[in-house]
């Protein structure tokens, strides 16, 4: 599964603020951005993130996957720190 596809199925069943993927060979990271975070769990926001992508994790066309999720001003603070990390690492 390509990254761009999974970025377009997230998008379009939760209506996120932002999303990026990232990954090859059925192992992707995804950062996903929305305030409808604010009030979930962790374990909320990772099953909110999983549940439109089950088929295809039961296909093994998505075999891991690396959830970060933020709110719309938690990744303003957040974003500029990872881009630096990746950057400079």
């Amino acid at each position: 599964m390509d990254p761009k596809e999974i970025e377009q199925l997230l998008k379009q069943t939760l209506d996120l603020d932002e999303v990026y993927v990232r990954g090859e060979n059925a192992h992707y990271d995804v950062i996903a951005v929305s305030d409808k975070f604010a009030d979930l769990s962790r374990v909320k926001q990772q099953q909110m993130i999983y549940a439109p992508l089950m088929d295809h994790l039961a296909s093994n066309a998505i075999h891991a996957l690396t959830i970060k999720t933020f709110t719309v001003d938690k990744w303003k603070r957040e974003k500029l720190f990872l881009i630096y990390n990746n950057i400079s690492h």
